[in-house]
């Protein structure tokens, strides 16, 4: 009987090291998201849609507010999905120098979303599927393409 419980043992130990190395593996081939911020935490928005049009919000007393002086009811919900950009998982990152940036739709892009002062471009969708390509300081992150901003409800003519 002690050499089966030992040959357990040893068999137990053996898949608790294996599921280690694979988390420990798995963690370190994951490529993150788009910002290394918590969504919960944004406090300020910034949409620019190509052809000089903006909005701005900022988020009081944890509810957000139009700041850019327009009267339109806000959506919090679509506030809130737009923060969610921040921690949208990354399928793949790239150098900005492997682009033509007019060739993936940056240059100019559609909308850049500002979460607390860090600029998304968003550009095409990729012919490789729902994805569309978005700029991040110097790299272009493939993201789906549900975390692209869509205007306010009065705006609908402004989409990317």
């Amino acid at each position: 009987m002690k050499r089966g419980t030992l040959l357990f043992a040893a068999v137990a130990a053996a898949l608790l090291l294996a599921a280690g190395w694979q988390w420990r593996h798995d963690r370190e081939q994951a490529l993150g998201s788009l910002l290394d911020l918590d969504p919960a935490a944004v406090q300020r928005i910034d949409l620019a849609w190509h052809g000089g049009n903006a909005e701005h919000y900022a988020k009081r007393d944890g509810h957000w507010q139009a700041v850019d002086g327009t009267s339109l009811p806000v959506d919090e919900g679509r506030l809130a999905d737009l923060a969610a950009t921040a921690a949208a998982p990354v399928i793949s990152w790239r150098p900005l120098a492997d682009f033509d940036p007019a060739r993936i739709g940056l240059a100019p892009s559609p909308v850049v979303l500002t979460l607390d002062g860090h600029a998304l471009s968003f550009g095409e969708v990729a012919v490789t599927g729902p994805l569309r390509y978005v700029r991040a300081g110097d790299r272009v992150a493939l993201v789906s393409v549900r975390f692209t901003p869509r205007p306010a409800k009065a705006n609908t003519t402004r989409a990317p």
